[in-house]
């Protein structure tokens, strides 16, 4: 029965690319991308160009009403199918549809420099996450629970007209992730597995509340957070704030030009005083039982060495162009569960076709050993390592079609190397 459940929807998958192919000249120059500015995250958004960077905020006037509430979304559709391994050869179909709403101060009183963000989100279908590896293998369908899923966010924004920017509320980090120069995606572009889209630290979770703070300068961007540890899906945040400890984020990010080209260096540190295993960001089967010695340890700590370089930047098309991207995570181990990881790829734009996307990247995590050590009587646990390539085609300005491949050899040693297909559809909106 599954088979022919993701049968159908897999052909609802590719009719409604052809639906979109057929309506795109008609949304095309309608499209609205939400004022995302350059400086995104804990870096500067290479394709952002001279005529695309936003001016200062505004003065604290009334603005137009259309211009005080910007919507636009975004539907990612998967069907993923285990090649190789040993996975079940089932197709699976999915599909993920996030909202993003701003509503300028002006809306309810306030200035413009103030800003509400609303972000809804509907996850829905099946995914093939788990199958091959436990690092999930497509970052937007991994959810806390099965089938359907909404959630949602909610944050206000304060900017100054020096570029500072505080936020306060519950935010979703891929969005943060979305815009790292050459790596970024988020899932619902570029790489799909989480190990690239939004390299996990095992200390900050894929949704946060808090405070986040970004203080970019001429030679130096600065990012300073203050958050919630436990992660903050299907929550308000408000239940039981801060119970598990308190936990922050602190990067400095490194402009640099080499022989004209750009670049992002970047070192970042993230601890909490949490004195337990993030039991909610993991499997089951990877939570030691009752009166394990692993997880007793007071605070955790892990710095990140990031770099993002272009080696290409085609003039004749600007903001694209192809580069080199690499990151090295340490932890002190005890309580997190991840102590090392290490990742590098390629990623960027063909010259003859640079409103396609490519890319190329290897990863690999080790658990804690003290982790290990303690579910060995369990299950026997390795370092996970895998490889995951993707092409993007840009068949209209709304509409993108991705095709992946992964290979990843299992941190469950009695695993085979697995290999995953996949086929992604991306609308804006």
């Amino acid at each position: 029965m599954r088979s022919c459940y993701s049968f159908r929807h897999t052909l609802a998958l590719l009719a409604s690319a052809a639906l979109w192919l057929m309506a795109a000249p008609i949304h095309a120059e309608g499209l609205l991308t939400g004022g995302v500015a350059p400086v995104v995250g804990d870096e500067v958004d290479p394709e952002a160009t001279e005529s695309t960077k936003p001016a200062p905020p505004p003065p604290a006037t009334i603005q137009p009403a259309s211009k005080l509430v910007r919507v636009h979304g975004v539907w990612s559709q998967f069907s993923e199918l285990p090649l190789a391994g040993d996975a079940p050869n089932t197709l699976t179909y999915g599909g993920k549809l996030d909202g993003y709403i701003d509503i300028g101060g002006s809306a309810f009183g306030a200035d413009n420099s103030i800003t509400v963000h609303v972000r809804p989100e509907f996850r829905y279908g099946e995914d093939s996450n788990g199958l091959i590896g436990l690092i999930p293998s497509n970052t937007e369908l991994f959810y806390p629970g099965d089938g359907e899923v909404f959630d949602l966010s909610l944050s206000v924004t304060k900017r100054w007209k020096s570029g500072v920017s505080l936020t306060v509320g519950k935010v979703n980090v891929l969005d943060l992730a979305e815009h790292l120069p050459v790596i970024g995606g988020g899932g619902h572009e570029g790489f799909q597995n989480l190990a690239m889209a939004l390299p996990p630290s095992a200390v900050v979770p894929a949704k946060i509340t808090g405070v986040l703070l970004d203080v970019p300068t001429k030679k130096v961007l600065y990012r300073f957070w203050v958050f919630d540890p436990a992660v903050q899906s299907r929550r308000s945040g408000l239940e039981d704030p801060f119970d598990r400890g308190v936990a922050f984020l602190g990067s400095v990010t490194f402009p640099v030009n080499l022989d004209g080209k750009h670049g992002y260096y970047a070192v970042k540190l993230a601890g909490s005083t949490r004195s337990a295993i993030a039991d909610d960001a993991l499997p089951a089967v990877l939570v030691p039982g009752p009166g394990s010695t692993f997880g007793q340890r007071k605070g955790e700590m892990s710095v990140v060495l990031a770099a993002y370089q272009n080696v290409a930047e085609y003039p004749e098309a600007p903001g694209k162009g192809w580069g080199l991207f690499g990151q090295v995570y340490i932890s002190r181990g005890d309580p997190t569960f991840l102590d090392r990881s290490a990742l590098f790829g390629i990623s960027g734009n063909p010259r003859a076709r640079p409103q396609d996307r490519f890319g190329i990247a290897w990863f690999r995590y080790s658990l804690t050993n003290k982790l290990v050590d303690a579910l060995s009587a369990r299950l026997a646990l390795e370092d996970e390592e895998g490889v995951e390539a993707f092409y993007t085609l840009q068949v209209a300005k709304p509409l993108r079609v991705t095709a992946s491949l992964q290979v990843v050899d299992s941190a469950i040693a009695a695993r085979t190397t697995g290999v995953l297909g996949s086929l992604r559809v991306s609308t804006r909106f």
